[in-house]
């Protein structure tokens, strides 16, 4: 449960939306200022400096906290408050893993169902991947690696598939082991990219699927989890030996 100080205006109403309205927005720009990676794994979050970012009551906040909890994307304890996820090598494991099964499927659907436009979109953003390459912009390389993947979730029209995926805490997970020292973007990701495209652009559903899970494999293997988990084996083999 989350304990937080009582206020006199949490009651009061909000004026030209309803309570749900404002609580849905809290809840969709708390949730993408996480998702934005801009926050470190223990950061903590204070009510008060909550409801004045958003413009909401503390009873508003308090509740979008909770469902932020019970989703995983926040920890609340007692004496500690509410703070940003943060996540062990097995936990980041997992999920890498989920996220590797629902795009690799995702892909070979939207090999399957995507529209001319769809695709057309695709390549758009490829091509503008590769103008942000050659002038060294890996800010904006980044923005459009997050844009290609959208566009081929929602190019799979498959609404079972895409409710898990956004269920994963996957840029969480970046946030807290990408590897800085590396070189961004890595080798071989455009290339990654463009095979998955080739893939959709001809149909085939069983080349997309490999195409994307090569990709999202790679793209972990470029994580500081490999290193860490190395170190985590090691201190295992110690303890049983």
């Amino acid at each position: 449960m989350i304990m937080m100080d009582s206020s006199e205006y949490d009651d009061v109403a909000e004026p030209g939306r309803t309570s749900q309205t404002r609580q849905d927005q809290a809840y969709e720009g708390l949730r993408s200022l996480l998702l934005s990676g801009s926050m470190a794994p223990g950061t903590r979050l204070t009510e008060a400096d909550l409801t004045r970012m958003f413009n909401v009551s503390r009873s508003t906040m308090r509740a979008v906290l909770v469902r932020l909890v019970q989703e995983g994307f926040v920890t609340s304890e007692v004496n500690r408050g509410v703070r940003t996820r943060s996540f062990t090598v097995e936990e980041a494991l997992d999920i890498l893993e989920a996220r590797e099964t629902l795009e690799s499927a995702l892909a070979g659907k939207a090999a399957e169902r995507a529209t001319d436009e769809e695709i057309d979109a695709l390549r758009r953003i490829l091509d503008e991947m590769a103008d942000c390459k050659a002038r060294g912009d890996q800010a904006a390389y980044s923005q459009c690696n997050r844009r290609f993947h959208q566009q081929v979730k929602e190019a799979a029209h498959q609404q079972t598939l895409a409710r898990a995926y956004d269920t994963l805490l996957y840029p969480l997970v970046m946030r807290q082991y990408r590897n800085l020292s590396a070189r961004h973007p890595r080798g071989g990701s455009l290339e990654e990219h463009q095979a998955i495209l080739l893939a959709i652009v001809t149909r085939n559903p069983d080349a997309a699927v490999a195409a994307m899970r090569h990709h999202v494999a790679s793209a972990r293997r470029a994580l500081l989890l490999q290193t860490r988990e190395s170190a985590l084996e090691t201190t295992t083999d110690r303890e049983t030996t």
